[in-house]
């Protein structure tokens, strides 16, 4: 299948590879959400979360007002995809469902063949997260408010985290939400001026990618497998059991407020169809060779590190 998300993939996949912010600027009119069909795979993955388990995609700080960035981010949808989404700052509107003051109503036309089931499903959310629900089922993205100010990030709502759970992260510090990251020097040495800067009146946005075995979306730790590789994941070198996971990460400015809505945009596509070129073979190789034992562990490629690199060095040699 196509991929949804615009993954740069020559500006993502460098050698030797760090761990770094990564960051540029977005250019004006570039989009940063991506809206999904009805019934497409990111929004059947988020529905089944937000439908049985909102308590892993949903966190915020005690005491956090997360109504303007919310507020923001819907106003950011309404402009950016006005077929898609309608926001008049008070009421939401996609895909059939409407939401005001947490009433959710059917819209005329129903749910775009999915019946009952949206609105049922942001019926089924608490009080204050019901326009985030929408969203989050409208467009491909995740979200988080990130707090410039104290360098936290006091709101989230993501339904396909990368093993990572957002009960984990939220009201941390920056430092404390990146101490797990293998090599996070860089990281953290930027962590501070980095919110600052993304929280100011530029649209920035970075690429993040891992290989996997896995193709399901939703990679939060309480829901996710195992992390072990099959030992035949490149046995078939035309068909082999790996994917490309990439998120594409931008930030929504509220300068004001020294806040920015934070969006996290999953993909996974096979490996095989990932990598279309001997160009793109070679580059991704380069970067997984370069890698430190830290960050092999880190992204789970210690055991697969050599059957991947020759399946790569086969595709341009």
């Amino acid at each position: 299948m196509p991929p949804i998300i615009a993954f740069d993939f020559d500006a993502a996949v460098t050698a030797p590879f760090r761990m770094q912010p990564g960051l540029r600027r977005i250019a004006a009119g570039a989009p940063q959400l991506t809206p999904l069909q009805p019934g497409s795979r990111h929004q059947r993955e988020k529905l089944a979360v937000l439908s049985a388990y909102a308590e892993h995609a949903l966190a915020v700080q005690p005491g956090f007002d997360a109504v303007p960035a919310l507020h923001a981010l819907a106003r950011h949808a309404a402009a950016e995809h006005p077929r898609h989404f309608a926001w008049d700052g008070e009421r939401a509107s996609a895909l059939g469902v409407a939401v005001a003051d947490d009433d959710v109503q059917n819209l005329e036309g129903g749910a775009f063949g999915l019946g009952d089931e949206l609105s049922r499903c942001l019926r089924g959310l608490p009080p204050g997260w019901r326009l985030a629900g929408l969203l989050s089922l409208a467009f491909a993205e995740d979200f988080a408010a990130v707090d410039g100010g104290n360098a936290t990030i006091p709101w989230i709502a993501a339904c396909l985290p990368s093993h990572w759970a957002p009960q984990a992260k939220v009201g941390r510090h920056f430092a404390e939400v990146h101490a797990p990251v293998a090599d996070n020097s860089l990281l953290l040495a930027a962590g501070e001026q980095l919110l600052r800067l993304v929280c100011g009146p530029e649209h920035w946005e970075r690429f993040v990618w891992n290989v996997t075995h896995e193709p399901r979306l939703n990679q939060h730790p309480a829901l996710a497998g195992s992390g072990a590789w099959p030992i035949d994941a490149f046995a078939d070198p035309d068909h082999p059991r790996a994917w490309l996971r990439s998120e594409r990460q931008t930030f929504i400015p509220l300068p004001a407020l020294t806040q920015a809505v934070f969006t996290i945009a999953v993909d996974t596509m096979p490996l095989a169809q990932a990598i279309a070129t001997p160009g793109h073979a070679r580059k991704l190789h380069d970067a997984v060779a370069s890698m430190s034992d830290a960050v092999l562990t880190y992204r789970r490629l210690t055991d697969v590190r050599a059957a991947l690199l020759a399946w790569l060095a086969a595709r341009f040699e």
